[in-house]
């Protein structure tokens, strides 16, 4: 069903990046927005899901498509790896809701999927280009999952694509190419990131430690008006596939979104600033190293 679980190098790139570039990441949603709704099964998914592959080829990352199929349509999970050696995991939906459900005016037309979707793929596409790291002792993984957002239309569950993905890891286990325990060590996955008027609280379903982690590293960038030490609801997505395999896994969310789930989910809702805190976040803890809970101090 899935790839060749391939733990060995990727292919190096020659300079050390820029940092992570809140504009780029802009960009990148645009990039895809154009596609139009990236429904699951649609003929934008597919043009949406090579780009995503040709982007991450061009940046150096191996990258490959998980194809598998979920009530009769074809889901697609774009999964990339770098380096050596044990991996972090970053998820994002990349898909987006095929009815504006909470739309009252325009409930049957698709959402453009502007946060909800496109920013976490931007942000980790950014990421693909942005990170700077000793790839001979790190591996890091780029996943993309399809069929997240159609929960409760036609009978579609949530987080379809990121369960699949997460099984695929069981079974590798099972066959003998993967140890969960040893080769990957955490899952930290972005959804609706890029709102303009951005508040990340602690998200109740992610792991407290890494949690502390992640928060205290955007604090130090200057970003703790944002990602706030206070206590959020707990949220359906695609880390609690990857918690349920003993992952230490996150969530990063702002769901307190006003265009969840309508049309107005659009471009102008999403903001460069927004998306660099996220990126900048995430791209200043793998590079020190990704510590998975605080320090003990002195």
């Amino acid at each position: 069903m899935l790839l060749a679980w391939a733990l060995g190098a990727c292919r190096m790139l020659p300079a050390a990046p820029t940092p992570f570039d809140g504009q780029r990441a802009l960009d990148l949603v645009r990039d895809q927005l154009a596609f139009g709704p990236r429904v699951t099964g649609s003929a934008a998914n597919t043009q949406a899901a090579e780009w995503i592959l040709g982007e991450l080829r061009a940046r150096g990352w191996q990258a490959d498509l998980q194809q598998s199929d979920y009530q009769g349509t074809p889901i697609r999970n774009i999964w990339a790896r770098r380096g050596r050696g044990p991996a972090i995991l970053l998820g994002a939906h990349w898909d987006s809701r095929r009815r504006a459900d909470r739309d009252p005016q325009q409930s049957g037309i698709p959402v453009p999927g502007a946060n909800d979707g496109a920013s976490g793929a931007a942000v980790l596409l950014e990421l693909a280009r942005a990170l700077d790291l000793d790839w001979s002792t790190r591996q890091v993984w780029l996943v993309f999952f399809d069929a997240e957002d159609n929960g409760g239309l036609d009978g579609w569950e949530w987080i379809v694509g990121s369960t699949l993905f997460a099984r695929s890891l069981e079974e590798a286990e099972a066959r003998g190419e993967l140890d969960l325990a040893r080769d990957v060590l955490a899952a930290v996955v972005v959804d609706m990131v890029g709102d303009t008027e951005q508040r990340f609280p602690f998200e109740g379903n992610s792991d407290p430690a890494l949690q502390q982690v992640l928060w205290a590293q955007a604090a130090s960038l200057g970003y703790g008006a944002q990602f706030v030490n206070v206590p959020g609801q707990p949220i359906l997505d695609d880390h609690l596939p990857f918690r349920s395999l003993g992952l230490p896994s996150v969530d990063i969310i702002d769901f307190d979104y006003a265009y969840w789930h309508t049309t107005g989910d659009t471009l102008d809702k999403v903001s460069a600033e927004s998306l660099e805190r996220v990126g900048r976040t995430l791209e200043a803890w793998l590079e020190g190293g990704a510590p998975l809970a605080p320090s003990a101090g002195p």
